[in-house]
């Protein structure tokens, strides 16, 4: 994967990470729908699947490929303890 997008990618995780309270206080939010571990997390990754997609575009000028989204989802599945950790 290109180094600026995962910078970015590192960037969005770290700034969810930082900002807890908002993911708290959107898991809250949301808990009618589904108050599982899973769908929190889904909520997580949601946010940072926007960031890779939206700066694949922004910085390569293209939308990800394939093989990218497979790097994007093993990073991803890489930093799942962080993650989980949010709520």
């Amino acid at each position: 994967m290109d180094e600026t997008l995962l910078k970015k990618i590192d960037e969005k995780i770290q700034e969810t990470i930082s900002n807890k309270d908002e993911i708290k206080q959107l898991i809250s939010l949301l808990s009618t729908i589904d108050n599982s571990k899973s769908f929190a997390l889904g909520i997580v990754v949601g946010r940072i699947y926007n960031a890779f997609y939206y700066q694949s575009k922004r910085i390569l000028n293209r939308e990800p490929t394939k093989d990218e989204f497979k790097e994007f989802l093993e990073y991803v599945q890489n930093k799942k303890s962080d993650l989980e950790n949010l709520w």
